[in-house]
């Protein structure tokens, strides 16, 4: 009885011991969490003095080894990578700080990136996802900003986001407002062009998703009235990466600020590369404009009325060259103003698509 009672006594002893083995080994395990980054320095926009440099800095605490900063910089609605030192990253220290140089910007974000991650040079907004471990966003002032959601609107069975604030359009610097974007009682697409010279505000929508080839349709009522520096544009455009990859077909809708021109044209890009760029004239009256696209081409038309089968078109053009391929790109309505011709712009415009369709 005594030798049972003793093995029993060491048994509890044992179970005892290796409870608080685990115990102790569970405490022993580190304790992961959510990385942070923390910005410790932003220049101010009223500080661009010639040759001094724009310091911005900060630490990140969680950060594991091989992981770097990629620093983004806001300037007229797009955010551009920052490459001071040759390169889009900026190295961690021991104690978890970081520093460079930047250009100035409206707002700064830093994201903490995994080894390999390649971040876009230009961006409509900051990139997500896989390798983007955790990111912070402050204002030229230093305080955290914050960005709503675009307001959207439905036209013609889809949800369309409204471009707001300043962005660049064919290298012209826009102000988006959306005031300037309605549909009517009879579900037609409003754009206008508000304000006085010098102050003048544009309008813009943006489908929410990408549909990638197939053909697009647009029926606009009569767009001959545009003042010449009035630009109304029908577009697939990607908001990601580099100017010459936007995934962009044009189908442009003005005289760009000079009455000799002729008012419609289509383009690939590069615009600069004269076989990209196909100009002709439309008539008063409700046009119907398309582009079919495919892999390696796409055919642009423009009929007039609601462009019907069996109705002569005004225009038509075959690219097969430098046809972008489908990715990420999304369609874009845009009247906005051009400044850059010789006729400035003198009053308020306004266009109406009647309607937008797309066939897979």
């Amino acid at each position: 009885m005594k030798r049972h009672a003793c093995v029993v006594a060491i048994s509890e002893v044992l179970s005892v011991l290796v409870v608080c083995f685990a115990l102790s080994a569970c405490r022993s395990q580190p304790v992961t969490s959510t990385p942070t980054i923390v910005f410790s320095q932003v220049p101010a926009a009223n500080s661009d003095v010639p040759g001094r440099p724009h310091i911005i800095g900060g630490s990140v605490t969680g950060a594991r080894p091989g992981q770097r900063i990629v620093l983004y910089a806001k300037d007229v609605g797009r955010w551009g990578v920052q490459r001071y030192s040759g390169e889009p990253f900026t190295k961690i220290q021991e104690d978890g700080t970081w520093s460079t140089s930047t250009q100035l910007g409206s707002d700064y974000a830093a994201l903490l990136v995994e080894p390999g991650y390649s971040p876009p040079e230009l961006s409509e907004s900051l990139p997500v996802g896989p390798g983007v471990v955790a990111s912070a966003v402050v204002d030229d002032r230093g305080t955290r900003a914050v960005f709503a959601p675009p307001k959207t609107i439905n036209f013609s069975g889809y949800e369309w986001a409204i471009s707001s604030g300043p962005n660049y359009r064919a290298g012209t610097r826009n102000f988006f407002d959306p005031a300037n974007v309605w549909t009517d009682a009879n579900g037609a697409l409003h754009l206008r062009i508000s304000g006085s010279p010098g102050k003048w505000s544009a309008a813009e929508v943006k489908l929410t998703r990408s549909l990638g080839y197939g053909t697009y349709r647009f029926r606009v009522r009569d767009s001959s009235h545009l003042d010449p520096p009035a630009v109304l544009t029908l577009v697939s455009w990607d908001g990601v990466g580099a100017e010459e990859n936007r995934r962009e077909l044009d189908i442009e809708l003005s005289r760009w600020g000079d009455f000799s021109h002729d008012n419609a044209g289509y383009v690939i890009q590069p615009y600069y590369v004269p076989a990209n760029v196909v100009r002709f004239g439309i008539p008063a009256g409700v046009c119907t404009h398309s582009f079919q696209w495919e892999p390696g081409q796409v055919t642009f038309a423009t009929a007039a009325g609601s462009g019907a089968p069996g109705v002569p078109l005004l225009k038509q053009h075959v690219f097969t060259s430098g046809v972008p391929a489908a990715g990420n790109e999304s369609v874009r309505i845009s009247l906005y103003v051009f400044d850059k011709g010789p006729v400035p712009l003198k009053r308020g415009d306004e266009v109406v698509i009647e309607k937008f369709e797309y066939l897979p």
